[in-house]
């Protein structure tokens, strides 16, 4: 009964360990210990059908040595899979090893079982061979190739595709990825899939076709790298190896022949590698696809999203961020998938862009760590190419109707982050309202505040000047000025801002391109907080030639009366659909004979500069809300307004009103003040351009007032009930800015797990 028992917990074992995906290894001198040992940094990544499952590799020839430290995570994650639970997950283990001596060594791992494979693929094998001799060239050990490609790889059957995989040799050495050919050591039954063209020497895969199936292609591949001409290794007991370049098959005879006596001992092993890694991944053929043209079904890569292969440069602890954009018109981004070092993270921004955030840590200085990402994108049945459509691409494939719900994977791109030491020796400070950059003047050389500016430096609290000292560089950088941009995605609200090189603080374009420092702060969304950034925006201090000193308020009152502001401590101030929301923006200023005018006014869920698309209240003046109306005011500076609160549909907590506004001298004929509403279509005509020295009319400065927010049909008195599920939101807008952000060389960022939001203070001279 025991006996029986125990054969039925081994099958089931076997039946639920079928869920292996695909992995890689590789590693990395890191230098010698104290006591002569030699230290080596192993990166194993493993795929299953799910997260809990790892590799466990053992020593089968040499001295392994002794894992000394050992940290685990998660890479990524899907629900896309095909099979078993529809999920694959990809995990990195670290391994550090203390090795006793530079002696080659291998490490194996193996078990049961694939996923199922439609090319016989059953138990997984890995294979790892390292080599710490000193090589003749470099005088080190030698270094592994970076290697790396998505675990999880899909295709529509009718759209021929090649794939780069990712290849990289620090030491400048060829390598080769070729199908393992050791059954039982480097593969399993070491079939190879049927339709697919392997390029060995520039590690590209083609596919041509396949028949479809659920079931994947099980790729057991091996990559290896070959010195560019022959080369020694030397050992600590005195003993040698040689390694011979990789000669193609063609050449080895006629090469022998000439060189024969001389050359002997090193063409036997002209085949030999310097280190051998494993690289196995899961390839499947989906149904065909109405188009193969990227863009339309296929997402499509689009600016800024990284090159095939592009080098990116990054520091030690400082965050890198590559952003990644695509397109997709007949269907719907769905996900990225990526495949990266330990603690990566992606995101989805606000405005559609795939986020992925990696941050260095010391003892990732000189390595090269490979990056890759593929975008998926779901149909939408509505949306198909017209009836009777043959599309050609390789082969013949007819679509008369609309295709059937499908998931389409974008090409698969590599980066490779390359880490270099610290340039810019800074400090940032995250504060409830402000964030302080700090930045050392001696990791500037040549460079004054004089020739530094933050985004806009147009308030004086936005002065480098103001703060700094002997020896920094000091901003102290409110939230929501200086130029300070928003983003957000399904987690934080980050602030943004940069330090740029110019030739003048008060120019918009710079030839003077020396440097470029963005820093940012990053607060969670969740937590206490359930409904978004709370914060109530305060008054905004300006000067501007010949109007002075001048204060911008922009507030909320609960009626027509105009007697009592709404209290700022009550934000996010809510509404029923169709109530009337009472604003007043009013200028104070010292210059007497002003009034003030303002031109638009926009309404967007996020206060965020660069937010699109947005909904126009206001536009040149005229309203363009018909629930607009304006109200008597009390003198020329001021402006009252109301409006009715609106159904947005949207996954929206919090909605913020901004508006353009200028001061102008009263009575002025020619200003913009004077014109009044100028319609969009006659602007042309009628909008006089004014040289700012009249003084007649100051800058456009752009204000917003937020958040408010819709109450939920639970939560409302006044109007009818509606579904919950729609989660209806009042949507309010964003501001304008004048510059836009430059991509960055260096990035700076603190994280902040416990931030309460609290109003932000004012601006002051």
């Amino acid at each position: 009964m025991a006996a029986a028992l125990l054969l039925l917990l081994q099958l089931v074992s076997l039946a639920s360990a079928a869920h292996h995906y695909g992995g890689t290894v590789t590693y990395s001198y890191k230098g010698r210990n104290p006591d002569g040992s030699f230290r080596v940094d192993f990166r194993n990544r493993a795929t299953y059908d799910g997260c809990r499952s790892s590799q466990n590799h053992r020593c089968s020839t040499g001295n392994c040595g002794l894992v000394t430290n050992q940290q685990r995570g998660t890479i990524d994650r899907s629900t896309n899979a095909p099979q078993s639970n529809r999920q694959w997950c990809e995990t990195e283990t670290v391994q550090q090893r203390k090795v006793p001596t530079d002696k080659p060594f291998q490490l194996r791992a193996s078990s049961c079982c694939w996923i199922r494979t439609r090319n016989g693929v059953s138990g997984w094998r890995f294979q790892t061979q390292v080599d710490l001799g000193s090589r003749s060239d470099t005088g080190k050990p030698n270094r592994s190739p970076d290697i790396a490609i998505l675990p999880f790889l899909r295709v529509p059957q009718n759209c021929p595709r090649t794939y780069k995989l990712m290849s990289f040799d620090a030491d400048g050495d060829t390598v080769r990825c070729r199908y393992g050919n050791i059954r039982n050591i480097e593969c399993s039954g070491c079939n190879q899939p049927s339709g697919f063209v392997l390029d060995q020497g520039s590690c590209s895969l083609r596919y041509n076709d396949a028949t479809v199936n659920p079931s994947v292609f099980g790729f057991e591949l091996v990559v290896e790298d070959f010195p560019q001409r022959p080369i020694s290794l030397s050992y600590t007991d005195g003993t040698q190896s040689y390694k011979a370049p990789l000669i193609p098959m063609r050449h080895k005879r006629a090469l022998n022949h000439v060189h024969h006596t001389r050359t002997s001992a090193i063409t036997t092993r002209q085949n030999t590698p310097l280190s051998k890694l494993p690289l196995q991944f899961s390839f499947l053929v989906d149904p065909p696809a109405p188009s193969c043209v990227d863009g339309l079904y296929l997402p499509k890569f689009v600016h800024p999203t990284p090159e095939n292969g592009q080098h990116i440069n990054a520091e030690v602890n400082k965050e890198v961020e590559i952003r990644v954009r695509a397109k997709a018109s007949h269907a719907t981004l769905h996900d990225i998938i990526i495949s990266g070092p330990l603690n990566i993270t992606k995101h989805r921004s606000t405005h559609g862009d795939f986020v992925i955030r990696w941050t260095p840590g010391p003892d990732d200085m000189g390595d090269h760590y490979p990056i890759c990402f593929a975008v998926e994108s779901v149909n939408d049945p509505a949306s198909t190419l017209p009836p009777q459509t043959t599309i050609y691409y390789g082969y013949h494939y007819h679509v008369t109707q609309s295709p059937e719900p499908g998931i389409y994977q974008s090409e698969m791109r590599c980066v490779l982050v390359n880490i270099g030491k610290r340039l810019i020796e800074s400090h940032v400070t995250c504060h409830e309202s402000s964030m302080t950059v700090e930045v050392n003047r001696s990791s500037l050389p040549g460079l004054h505040e004089d020739h530094l500016r933050l985004n806009d430096p147009s308030n004086t609290a936005c002065d480098l000047h103001t703060n700094s000292n002997s020896t920094h560089i000091v901003a102290i950088v409110p939230l929501n000025a200086c130029g300070t941009q928003i983003e957000e995605d399904e987690e934080n609200l980050v602030f943004k801002n940069e330090i740029t090189t110019v030739d003048n603080v008060h120019d918009l374009i710079t030839r003077n391109h020396l440097l470029e420092v963005q820093f940012y702060c990053q607060y969670p969304k969740r937590g206490n907080v359930t409904q978004g950034f709370t914060a109530h925006r305060r008054n905004v201090v300006v000067w501007d030639k010949g109007f002075g000193k001048f204060t911008y308020e922009f507030e909320f009152y609960p009626d027509i009366r105009y007697r009592q502001m709404i209290d700022p401590g009550l934000y996010p101030l809510e509404y029923d659909v169709k109530n009337r929301i009472y604003m007043q923006i009013e200028a104070k200023s010292t210059v007497n004979n002003t009034q003030l005018f303002v031109e638009s006014c926009s309404a967007a869920p996020y206060d965020t500069p660069n937010y699109w698309p947005t909904y126009s209240i206001i536009e040149n003046g005229c309203n363009l809300d018909q629930t607009v109306q304006v109200h008597p005011r009390a003198n020329p500076r001021q402006f009252r307004f109301s409006m009715e609160a609106f159904q947005f549909i949207g996954l929206h907590d919090q909605v913020y009103i901004s508006c353009s506004v200028l001061m102008c001298e009263a009575g002025s004929s020619g200003t913009r003040c004077s014109q009044g509403c100028i319609n969009s279509r006659l602007a042309g005509h009628h909008h006089h351009h004014r040289k700012r020295e009249a003084i007649t009319q100051s800058a456009r400065h752009f204000i917003s007032q937020g958040p408010l927010r819709l109450k939920r049909s639970a939560e409302s008195t006044g109007s009818p009930a509606t579904p919950l599920n729609l989660n209806l939101v009042f949507i309010v807008g964003c501001l304008l800015a004048a510059v836009g952000m430059i991509s960055a060389v260096a990035l700076y960022k603190v994280r902040a797990s416990k931030v309460k939001y609290q109003p932000l203070p004012s601006i002051e001279n």
